[in-house]
This record gives structure tokens, sequence and C-alpha cells, in this order.
């Protein structure tokens, strides 16, 4: 399939638009998930967590040491093997932090969002074009077939899940991406009667790089595997299938060579042993179901998912009743969709059971392509009851509302975290001053609130210290306290008693309640 010149110029506007928005969404940006935080750590960092540094807890630092965890300094420029080791003793493959690492060395020296937004935004450009040869395939035939394989993927692109994916600053935009182009390349193989070496050399690189970026990757890959193999042994075509498992055991092969330690993060380390715990969990199914449908709503379909529903439904009892037979799907596109559909269902639903938390990220990367298949049905059953030029306008007037309905319910992307700006700019500009961190050892979450200690000029993390006056004026001796200090204590504290304390034993008369972060509560005292 070649691109002409109108396709080549709509893809150019389409990527000019989004990347414009994206670049919008991601100046709002006001702090980190302590995931983020991870991500940057990971790909630079001489261990995982800056907790345990010998270092740590009851000294005072400058905001260089935290800014130190988020970014590439000088001399670490050339030094990528923090992205190998610290994977290795984490539990994520390793291809993900290559590439931010490489995106962080624009920022040397300094922690930047933009890092990784802009890594996220680049991603977001192959994503779309992606997405666009796969509703080719869905639209061909059809009149004006460029303007509607477009226009979807545009708005598959700019959905608040999408919008999420490029803001939130890990490894699912690249999932997101692998994903599509195995699937793209899986809808090709579907052509093809005879033995293509470069197709498959290409769905082997497409799996090496899925499987070494994110285990889940897996879930996708098992049931597209599944369709190829039944399909194969159907046709009995063995020599396909022979070769067809041959690329997967090599790609499989090559990234256990590459990086082993992917047995021990699936099988025995926390979070494998936790999936595999959630997945025997029979009682937390349905609820866990229902609280990802909820996201897929909210965030793949800007909340309009159970109106799309209805309409849909409605449509297929009005044709039962009417017997009306005009609803088609030649054989060529059913089979296109269900290698879309039941791989991408299937992930779904293992994302929704296994996962530790019911949240969009876990089902993010199969978003955008529920998205367009449940448009796609929406419009070939409109146009089951509805002209051509009508079916077009009412898929419109849809995609309007979508565009309006984040303004009108003032739905956000995830994780955008705008309501952290103030207190964060309160924080390192307004006040600046010495700040203590209460921090109780069975916390074991500073990396939620790191960016704040990176943007202050001086803190002190007090690792189960008792609040006794000789304490306390040992920590701030020789600390101008005149105006002031900042307090941090975690949220399964007796904070107030602690908070008192704190201005009882260093004669403060006032205590103000800043704000709540993700681990921490802040207050004032002067």
């Amino acid at each position: 399939m070649k691109f002409r010149k109108k396709e080549i110029l709509i893809l150019i506007i389409i990527l000019i638009i989004q990347t414009i928005l994206y670049i919008f969404v991601g100046t709002n940006k006001s702090y980190l998930h302590i995931d983020e935080a991870y991500s940057y750590g990971l790909s630079n960092y001489n261990r995982i967590e800056i907790q345990d540094n010998d270092d740590f807890f009851n000294a005072w630092h400058s905001k260089d040491y935290y800014e130190d965890y988020l970014s590439v300094q000088d001399d670490e420029v050339g030094d990528f093997s923090p992205v190998y080791e610290n994977q290795k003793n984490d539990v994520h493959p390793p291809f993900y932090y290559l590439l931010l690492r490489f995106f962080m060395n624009f920022s040397i020296g300094h922690f930047s969002k933009w890092s990784g937004i802009v890594l996220n935004i680049v991603i977001y450009a192959f994503i779309t074009i992606f997405m666009y040869l796969i509703l080719r395939y869905l639209f061909k035939g059809e009149k004006r077939s460029i303007e509607k394989s477009s226009i979807l993927a545009f708005m598959s692109s700019i959905i608040l899940a999408s919008l999420s994916n490029v803001i939130y600053i890990r490894m699912y935009s690249l999932l997101t991406l692998e994903i599509l182009i195995t699937t793209f390349l899986h809808i090709k193989l579907l052509e093809s009667e005879n033995l293509n070496y470069k197709l498959l050399i290409g769905i082997g690189v497409s799996v090496l790089a899925g499987i070494l970026t994110h285990y889940y990757y897996l879930f996708y890959l098992f049931i597209l595997y599944l369709i190829f193999m039944i399909k194969y042994i159907k046709e009995k075509n063995f020599k396909l299938l022979t070769f067809y498992t041959l690329t997967m055991l090599i790609s499989g092969i090559l990234s256990l060579i590459i990086f082993p330690y992917s047995i021990q993060h699936m099988f025995f380390g926390y979070r494998g042993q936790g999936v595999i715990s959630s997945l025997k969990n029979i009682g937390e199914i349905i609820p866990n179901l229902f609280s990802q449908i909820y996201n897929l709503n909210y965030y793949a379909f800007n909340g309009l998912l159970f109106i799309i529903l209805v309409i849909i439904i409605g449509i297929l009892i009005y044709n039962k009743i009417r017997k009306n037979n005009r609803f088609e799907i030649n054989q060529e596109k059913k089979n296109i969709i269900k290698i879309i559909a039941l791989p991408s269902i299937f992930f779904f639903i293992i994302a929704s059971i296994a996962s530790p938390w019911q949240v969009l990220r876990y089902i993010v990367p199969i978003c955008g392509l529920l998205f367009i298949l449940i448009i796609y049905l929406l419009y070939k059953l409109l146009k089951s009851i509805c002209s051509e030029n009508l079916t077009n306008i009412l898929v419109l007037i849809l995609f309007c509302l979508m565009l309006v309905t984040p303004l009108i319910f003032n739905l956000k992307p995830e994780l955008l975290y705008t309501e952290r700006k103030d207190i964060v700019q309160k924080l390192s500009d307004e006040l600046n001053l010495p700040a203590i961190y209460l921090y109780d050892s069975q916390n074991v979450r500073f990396l939620d609130d790191i960016l704040v200690f990176s943007k202050m000029n001086e803190s002190y993390i007090a690792k189960d210290t008792d609040y006794t006056k000789e304490n306390l004026q040992k920590i701030f001796e020789n600390k101008d306290i005149s105006n002031g200090i900042i307090v941090f204590t975690n949220a399964n504290q007796d904070r107030d008693f602690i908070v008192n304390t704190v201005k009882e034993n260093l004669n403060f008369t006032v205590c103000e309640y800043l704000d709540r972060l993700t681990s921490c509560d802040v207050y004032y005292l002067h």
C-alpha cells in the first residue's frame, strides 16, 4: 500500500495539529506520578531508590541532590549501564528506558518533563500513522475512504486516553505503538498466501521490541498467534505455520538473550506473583472489569461509550424487526476486525483482572483500537438505515460531541496534576524556606513527591525522629528559620499532634495548612 500525495498532506496536517495539542496539554502537566519519577531514576541513577543512599535520611540536602535522581549529569552522559542494571533489579524490561535515557540527554544537568513528553509525542506521530494504515484497510472500497480513515485516526489520537498516554511518562505509549505495528503487520499477513520473509522479519522485530517494552504485550500477542495458528491449520498451510511459529520463537529467544531477567520478573518477581495472585482472585474479577469499563468510557470515548452502545443495540434491534439486511461487512474485513478485536478484548480482560490497580494506564494500549472498532461498527450500522451523506454527518456530530464533552463536564487527562502547580510554585519560589519531612519508615513512597524537593533550596528527611526540642533544635542548628519552616508529614501519621509538637518546640506561633500532595501533607510554620 503506497501513500498518495493527498494522504501524505492530510497526515502531515493531522500530525501538526495533534502535536500542538500535545504540547499544550504537556505545558499544563504540573507534577509527577511516582512511576514517572521511577522512569527518570531508573534510566540514569546508580540505583532504583534514592532512599537507599547512605546519606539520604537525617541530613540536609540541596535541590540538586534530588534532581540528580531525575536527570543525567555531565559525567554520566555516556554511561548507559543504569538502563540495564536498574531494570534487572526492578520489574520491567529495558527498551523504553533506553529511549527515555536518549531523550534525557537533551537536558543535561537538570530535570525536564519534556524529555518524556517529547519522546511520547514522537511515538504518537507513528501511532497515528499506523492507526491510519489499519483504518485504510477497514475503509477499503468505501467512498472518500482517505478522509474517513484520516478523521477517525485523528480522533483516536486526541481522545482523553491518548492525551493521558502522551503526558504520562511511562512505557505505555511505546507499548501502544508496538501493538499497532504488530497488528498492522498481521493484517498484511492475512493478504499473504505465500511465504514472505520480509514480512515475517518485520513481525519478529516488532515482537522482540514489544516483549522488551512490557510483559503485557504477550497477552495481545498470544491471541494473535492463536488466530493465525488456527487459520494455517484449517488451511493445511503447515509451511507458513512453521515459519510463523519459528518467527515467534526466535523473537522470544532473542528477548531472553538480551534480557534474561524477564523469566525472574514474570514468574518469580513480586509483580509477576501479584499478577498470578490477581488472576486467581475470582471475587474481584467482576468489580475490576467494571472499574476498567468505566475508565474505557471516560477516557477512550470521552464519556459517550454507553450512549454509543445504546445506539448500536437500538439499530441492531430495528434491523432485526424490520428484517433489514443492508448491514454488511465482507469476509476480508471480518477477518481484519477479528485480529483487532479478539486480542484487544483479551488484553482488556486480563489487564483489568491482573493489574494491581484499576487505572487507565494498564488498558490504554488498546483504547485506540477499541475506539476505532466501535466507531466503525456504529458507522456501518448507521449506513444500514441512513444514506451515505447523513451517516457521515451523524458521525461528525458525534465527534464534535466528543470534543466538547471534556470542556462541558471538566473531564481531564489522567495524571495531569494541574492542581499541584500552585503549591509547587509557592514552595519553590514564594516561600523557599528550610523544609523538614517527618518521614515514617512505614511509608516507602518518597518518590511520589520528589519533584517538589528537587525545586526547594534545602530540605531534611527526618526518618523516625522523635520531635523533641533537643532533636529539632539540633536539626535546624545554623539554619535561618526566622521566616518560618515548611513541614511535610506522611498520611498515616498523627499529623496534628506532630505539627503542633514541632510548632511548640521551635517557638512558632502560627501553623498554616498549605496542601495535600500525593503521599504527604504540607504545613507552613512561622
